[in-house]
Order: C-alpha cells, then structure tokens, then sequence
C-alpha cells in the first residue's frame, strides 16, 4: 500500500532543482524578486522563516523584515 503511494505521484529532489552556477548577461539590479504572498501582502524578498523554536525568534522576525521578508514566530516564543 504504502509503495502505491510513492509511485503515485512525481517528486523532485535537490538535484533536480539544483541551479549551476554560469555566464550571464543579466545583471543583479535589472533582477526584481518581489513575491505576492497574499492580495495584501507582497514581500520583497521571497524569503520566510519557518515557526520553529530553534528556527524563528524576535531577532530574526525583525532581521527579516528589515530586508523585505517574513518571519514566522513560533507559539512557545515568552
């Protein structure tokens, strides 16, 4: 049963989303990563923090959202 599951779906692993680095003309202040995350919400920078209390914190929320992200605060946070 549980191999009926696997072969179900396709799935992809590091190495088939894995970019190489090479030339490129393009240049990284013609590039925009902006993200619409919600209809209100756009980031500008396509980054989020997980809600893990070894992961997301104050510091980090704040850290992130300076830069243009999202952290997500974990529920055990005091």
């Amino acid at each position: 049963m549980n191999e009926e599951l696997f072969d179900r779906f396709d799935s992809l692993t590091f190495d088939d989303v894995l970019i190489v680095p090479g030339y490129t003309e393009v240049l990284p202040n013609e590039t925009d990563v902006r993200v619409q995350l919600t209809p209100n919400i756009q980031l500008n920078v396509p980054i989020l923090s997980a809600a893990m209390d070894t992961v997301t914190e104050a510091r980090l929320a704040i850290a992130l959202a300076r830069e243009g992200g999202m952290g997500i605060i974990h529920r055990n946070m005091p």
